[in-house]
């Protein structure tokens, strides 16, 4: 099976190496399906559309360490026309924490700035009943830890999604798009435990300021393997072969 997947990101051009790493961590949760990888960095190249990813089995979208759906910027328009056309189209979609919060705003839900119900580290999250129904968490236990690094939490969620996991803290972690192969999940499945170490690195001042990094992560991360495979299983579960071009 080889699929064509898109990843776009939301790195400004001070943060290659998030950029970079960012690609390598969705890379290695994919590693088990042979996939074919653009990725598009939207800061750059804000004017995005259906041209952007045409002939792509799926399309992901990466988090965002300095940049929040509450504000908009030269991309934050283009990208939501093209979460509504993805969906129209019926794609398979696939947001991780910025992502996640941008295809929640694009199609009508509600995001909002909430500092008491942040969460930066490993957190455990819980299925819902059709969490626990739903074929992307076909066989893991009813709860598991995932790696979280978020200010803006999803306050509503858009007509027609389904609230699929959440946290002690926050609801709306997971959702489904009812009837629709597009998800958004608030944490990071994309990162191993050393992965998310070195992204709070390279965002320390915005995420764990003023902290003793090196005790601050050992305090507050763990190792995730369910939340890892969710990645593939989406790909896996709703993707349809292809062939496109490597990364570029």
């Amino acid at each position: 099976m080889s699929l064509d997947v898109v990843l776009l990101q939301v790195r400004y051009p001070w943060h290659e190496r998030a950029e970079i790493q960012e690609r390598e961590c969705f890379a290695g949760r994919c590693a088990a399906v042979e996939v074919r990888w653009r990725a598009v960095n939207l800061v750059a190249r804000p004017e995005v559309g259906l041209e952007t990813v045409a002939g792509a089995d799926a399309v992901m979208i990466g988090g965002a360490g300095s940049h929040t759906v509450t504000e908009r910027y030269p991309f934050s328009e283009p990208l939501a026309e093209l979460i509504r056309a993805l969906v129209a189209e019926g794609r398979p979609l696939f947001g991780s924490c910025y992502g996640h919060q941008a295809i929640t705003q694009a199609l009508g839900g509600r995001v909002v700035t909430d500092p008491a119900r942040e969460e930066v580290g490993t957190f455990e999250l819980e299925l819902t009943p059709e969490g626990r129904r739903d074929p992307l968490f076909a066989g893991l236990p009813g709860r598991f830890p995932a790696h979280f690094g978020h200010h803006d939490v999803v306050a509503e969620l858009p007509p027609g999604a389904v609230e699929l996991a959440r946290t002690a803290v926050c609801p709306n972690q997971v959702f489904r798009l009812a009837g629709r192969p597009v998800y958004g999940a608030q944490f990071h499945c994309e990162m191993t435990c050393e992965q998310m170490a070195i992204r709070l690195g390279m965002y320390q001042a915005e995420y764990l300021p003023g902290s003793d990094l090196d005790a601050e992560l050992l305090r507050r991360l763990a190792a995730t393997p369910e939340a890892e495979s969710l990645l593939c299983r989406f790909l896996q579960t709703h993707a349809v072969p292809a062939a496109r071009p490597a990364f570029a």
